[in-house]
C-alpha cells in the first residue's frame, strides 16, 4: 500500500533526534541518530514543512 502526499494532503510529523550527521549508507544523506516523532502535527500542510535542506543548513551550522 502506498500513500502519497501532495503540497496539499498528507500528514506533518514533528520529528525528535538526539543529533544529525551527513550519511553516505543513506539516499538523503543524512543520518538522525535516535530519531522519534514527537508529535503529529494537524496544524500545518505539506507545503509549510520543513525540507532536507534544512536539515543540511543544520549539519553545517554545527559542522561550520
Amino acid at each position: 500500500r502506498a500513500v502519497r502526499a501532495t503540497p496539499d494532503f498528507g500528514f506533518v510529523l514533528e520529528v525528535a533526534f538526539e543529533g544529525i550527521n551527513r550519511s553516505t549508507r543513506h539516499k538523503s544523506g543524512v543520518a538522525m541518530r535516535f530519531p522519534r516523532i514527537a508529535r503529529l502535527r494537524a496544524d500545518k500542510l505539506p507545503a509549510e514543512a520543513d525540507r532536507l535542506s534544512t536539515l543540511v543548513a543544520m549539519i553545517d551550522g554545527v559542522e561550520g
